[in-house]
């Protein structure tokens, strides 16, 4: 069930006394394998590893302001890899101070006596420095051996301290490669920022490192902006911004994999040092010392487990696309939800290029998880690099450079969309520059070192699929990027009459559409099959998924788009893939939007649809469940799947087979058996006859339970697939199950009033009513629109990118001729040769660098006319449109275009959800919560001073008692409605026994008495419940707890 393979290691057991080496093949375990689109197959289910955004390991230098004395105090503090912090301070009083492993500080001389400097030395290197002058007269410290007692005072506190365990200690602390790493990358940082000059394999701290870092923070605390650094280097002395992309870096797949590793041979180690003490030297062998179950675990709890190993979304591929290059400041070592203030959540100037500015979470996470730039890559040291062209003398050349964060702080550089010359030299004189802390304004041509290289490049691959970001409000384009990301894949994908030029890219790297993967002649094509005769002579054979469930229950179909005999290239997409046409993304359809209000029926955000789109099946998808059933070994003897199930009839049991699993084709509604199984009953005392049955019949006759797998409430469909695993057939299975069946159920979801719709501009609503289309407003040659949108919806929110979308998409159905048109914006076009465009022609609006406004007015006045010469939408972008009901024209013209709109997951059948009867809460009795546990509404605290505010007592003692937890007035209110007679009175709830239970519980004789003052005595009649539940055939055996809330 899970994609790995088997490693091994040569292990070699060395005998120090002989000299003799045992080597050995040791199995280490499966180890879980990527696949080629990036995932982990992880127990049958296809996950991703997040990659995450932690703090770089280095030396980071930091201000305070004092609240008392208004002065400024400096920090310090050297992050490794692994391993304890060491912190420097420089306090009001201008001391300078210590903090070894986040214990109490101390006098920073301490720690340098202790490294073996002298008070002379320490004056000679540090003496013009106040603050470290003071320090050293505060510090009574004699010698080394006093300031290792020191030290090891603070660090053990209550241990005798000795020179050799105080020398051991602060070794061990920073200079022992096994207890302390800085990592390449912190090694790196350190060398950068202090100017010294260790090999960047050096792992642990140096003597070097910690004068450098003291003499950093004096001066920084001096005043002072530079220190000589090694090989006569210039170092500048300043503060770190913590949120700088340049000191925050990734870890990814691999990185977070390794510290795993590391954790399981560290418990590995532990047992083979143990076993290397009880056992005999002559029969020692690797195999017999190495357990390898430290290791197994510790990396099937990352995969199972880790906040970072995540179910893969794949919702469509551009959710898929997303989840693997998601960046998260989440998990272990990372930030939690409740520390991380505003700060950490910023966009921050150094985000440019590397991490989108858009695409983030709304809620708690907002921010913490962000999405990688659409030009972006990860350096060795983990760090996000982003592209430029360089330039050189104001000239642009084609030589790419690929900057860190900190490195960009360096150059100028333009923007993409800058204009340039033939020559590649800038048009203007003075150009548009970013300067460091992404401070704008306008430098010689000259000055530029670099150019952008697209104008996208700073955004995410979602949201450089919104055409017209530009015209959005942020906050509305982050909900355009999200949400493109929850549509459903439709039966017909439908590419947008308006894109931005991404969509080829990002559908064949998202990897759901089949690419060629040699050039040749297309052989054979049919719906599983796709054969290509290679040019070089050999044959490559492509396989086709069919109606596959993804992750999230959307329908995953590949459909061939070349025919026997066509002639394709390499990486040329041969079958499209869901939310694919022609090899481009789409994720829903376009259709003819007026914006105008109707009837009040799309108030706040609410859409009115055409019939149309119901019944030639436009915005329909296909859903599939998965049902799951397992025989196991229980007490009382095995479970079984069968067909002969005790008290069913043969009409429920029509569709089964003779092993009791449902045919395929077979429709199903809620309640419909899927899978036949029984579980044995507990054994009670025989009676003669049942004995002598016994005796006859054999085991046939023990008593059985029916746990078949039913279709769940609120669901049904066709039995599209069924599989079948079982323990004798060789399958994997868990311990103690025999048998395992799986269902898969596929439903055809027609869209309806209550789902949920979406263009990419964050403008989202709910249907609330599907007109006839005779209804729908039409244009003056008859057409009828599909969607009529709020007008109101667009101000407030200031997502004008959907009006621009509107009238683009109009234009791009309609088609245009410019012929003899002279104006500026028509010799753009056609220079890029779009004098005459056919109808129905998809445009590319690319994000930053998209249609302008003169551009789409011209246009709208030369879109090709209809056979009567007439243009149904003025220049204006707007139409004169006729009521469908009256056929009277609108008063005022009304702006119409074609929008592309998605229809989300958010489906109404998923979410709608009713209960009669159904499991109650073992302790109070009380009807479960959400559709889940097929609970009840809840009436809560609010709801009740409601209905106590309108002295509506009767319906309130209803809702409180016999319709919660009055276990026997419930089951007596039921045998009255099924009677039909009067509803008996309420009788007492079982959550006010539970309180008066409570309270005895705590040693209070709490008593209940009648109006008359008698004691009532508090006791369950279940006899009664149980004797009338089985006269109206109701089951009262409580269900298995399936959630905490109901144990």
């Amino acid at each position: 069930m899970t994609f790995s393979a088997p490693m091994f290691v040569t292990a070699e057991f060395i005998n120090n006394t002989t000299g003799e080496i045992k080597s050995q093949t040791v199995f280490m375990g499966d180890f879980p394998l990527m696949t080629p689109k990036g995932t982990f197959i992880i127990n049958g289910t296809e996950r991703v590893v997040v990659s995450q955004l932690v703090r770089s390991p280095g030396v980071y230098f930091e201000r305070n302001v004092d609240k008392t004395s208004d002065k400024d105090l400096y920090g310090c503090k050297v992050i490794p890899s692994r391993g304890a912090w060491l912190e420097f301070e420089i306090d009001k009083r201008d001391s300078v101070g210590v903090r070894i492993d986040r214990k109490r500080k101390q006098a920073v001389t301490v720690l340098l006596k202790a490294l073996g400097w002298t008070s002379d030395q320490i004056l000679e290197r540090f003496g013009q420095y106040e603050s470290m002058r003071a320090t050293l007269e505060k510090d009574h410290t004699a010698g080394q051996d006093d300031a290792l007692l020191d030290i090891y005072r603070k660090l053990r506190p209550g241990e005798p301290p000795t020179k050799e365990s105080a020398q051991t200690l602060l070794e061990n602390l920073y200079f022992n490669p096994k207890r302390y790493d800085l990592a390449k990358v912190g090694r790196y940082k350190i060398n950068k920022k202090l100017g010294v000059d260790s090999e960047i394999t050096q792992g642990t701290l140096t003597e070097e490192d910690i004068v450098a870092t003291i003499e950093y923070i004096v001066r920084l605390h001096a005043g002072e902006e530079s220190m000589p650094g090694a090989n006569d280097r210039e170092v500048i002395v300043e503060i770190d911004d913590i949120d700088h992309f340049g000191n925050r870096r990734l870890r990814s797949v691999g990185e977070l994999i390794q510290n795993q590793v590391r954790l399981g041979l560290a418990r590995m180690e532990r047992v083979v040092r143990e076993r290397m003490t009880t056992q005999d030297v002559e029969a020692i062998t690797p195999q017999t010392l190495i357990n390898i179950r430290p290791v197994v675990a510790s990396i099937k709890e990352f995969f199972g487990t880790s906040q970072l190993s995540q179910f893969m979304d794949q919702t469509n591929p551009l959710a898929g696309l997303t989840h693997k290059r998601r960046l998260s400041a989440l998990g272990p070592g990372g930030l939690s939800r409740e520390r991380a203030g505003f700060e950490v959540r910023d966009v921050h100037p150094s985000h440019y290029g590397r991490m989108c500015p858009i695409e983030t979470p709304e809620g708690p996470n907002i921010g913490l998880i962000g999405s990688l730039a659409s030009y972006g890559r990860i350096n060795a040291f983990g760090f996000v690099e982003t592209p430029y062209r360089k330039v050189v003398d104001g000239k642009v050349t084609d030589q790419i450079d690929y900057l860190t964060a900190d490195e960009e702080d360096r150059y100028v550089k333009a923007q993409a969309n800058t204009t340039l010359n033939p020559d590649g030299s800038f048009a203007e004189a003075r150009v548009l520059v970013r300067t460091k802390g992404g401070e704008t304004e306008l430098m010689r041509a000259e000055e530029v070192d670099y150019i952008d290289v697209s104008p996208r490049q700073m955004v995410s691959v979602a949201t450089a699929m919104i055409p017209f970001l530009e015209h959005d409000d942020a906050n509305r384009a982050l909900m355009g990027s999200n949400m493109q990301r929850q549509s459903v894949p439709l039966l017909k994908s439908e590419a947008p009459l308006v894109g931005t030029g991404m969509e080829y890219r990002a559908a064949t790297d998202a990897g759901d559409v089949i690419s060629a993967e040699k050039a040749g002649v297309v052989e054979e094509v049919s719906a599983d099959y796709v054969t290509v005769m290679n040019d070089d002579g050999t044959r490559t054979t492509y396989r086709v998924a069919k109606f596959k469930r993804s992750n999230q229950g959307t329908s995953f179909n590949q459909k061939p788009i070349v025919a026997e005999g066509d002639r394709v290239e390499v990486n040329q997409v041969i079958a499209d893939g869901p939310c694919t046409d022609q090899g481009e993304m789409a994720l829903g359809k376009n259709l003819l939007v007026a914006f105008m209000p109707w009837e009040g029926h799309n108030y706040e955000d609410a859409i009115i649809l055409s019939q149309r789109l119901v019944q030639d099946d436009v915005l329909s998808s296909i859903h599939i469940e998965e049902h799951e059933v397992d025989a196991r070994d229980t007490k009382l003897g095995p479970e079984e799947i069968t067909r002969d199930i005790p008290n069913v009839s043969e009409e429920v049991l029509a569709d089964l087979d003779e092993r009791g699993i449902i045919r395929i084709g077979a429709e199903v509604v809620p309640g419909d058996i899927l899978v036949g199984k029984v579980t044995p009953k507990g054994e009670t005392e025989l009676t003669p006859e049942e004995r002598l049955l016994r005796a006859i019949f054999g085991e046939k006759a023990r008593e059985v339970r029916d746990t078949s797998l039913k279709v769940p409430h609120g669901e049904q469909g066709k039995v599209i697939a069924v599989r079948v695993f079982s323990r004798e057939e060789g399958d994997e299975l868990p311990p103690g199950v025999n048998e395992l069946v799986r269902v898969y159920v596929a439903q055809k979801r027609k869209i309806t009033d209550g789902d949920k719709l979406a263009g990419r501009h964050g403008n989202k609503g709910v249907i609330s009513k599907i007109l006839p289309v005779e209804d729908m407003p039409f244009l003056e040659d008859g057409t009828p629109v599909d969607i009529i949108l709020n007008p109101l919806g667009v101000p407030g929110r200031m997502n004008v990118g959907q009006v621009l979308e509107t009238h683009l998409g109009w234009i791009a159905a309609r088609g245009w001729d410019i012929s003899g048109i002279q104006e500026a914006w028509a010799e753009r076009l056609r220079d890029k040769g779009f004098e005459q465009v056919a109808p129905r022609t998809n445009m590319a609006t690319p994000v930053f660098d998209g249609a302008h406004e003169e551009e789409i007015v011209g246009l709208l006045g030369n879109t090709i006319a209809n056979r009567d010469g007439d243009r149904m939408v003025q220049p204006t972008g707007k139409a004169q449109l006729f009521d469908g009901r009256s056929g009277e024209p609108f008063p005022y013209p009304i702006a119409v275009g074609y929008i592309y709109i998605l229809k989300l997951l958010h489906l109404v059948d998923d979410k709608i959800h009713a209960r009669s009867t159904g499991p109650y809460s073992m302790i109070t009795q009380q009807p479960l919560g959400g559709k889940a546990q097929f609970g009840g509404q809840r009436f809560g605290e609010m709801e009740v001073w409601a209905l106590e505010a309108y002295g509506a007592a009767y319906a309130l003692q209803e809702l409180l008692t016999i319709k919660s937890d009055d276990v026997l007035g419930r089951v007596k209110v039921y045998e009255a409605i099924v009677k039909g007679e009067n509803i008996p009175e309420p009788g007492i709830p079982e959550s006010f026994k539970v309180l008066i239970k409570e309270m005895q519980s705590l040693c209070l004789n709490v008593e209940v008495l009648s109006s008359d003052g008698m004691s009532i005595e508090m006791r369950d009649t279940d006899e009664d419940v149980f004797r009338a539940a089985e006269e109206l055939g109701i089951d009262l055996s409580r269900r298995e707890p399936s959630s905490v809330e109901e144990v």
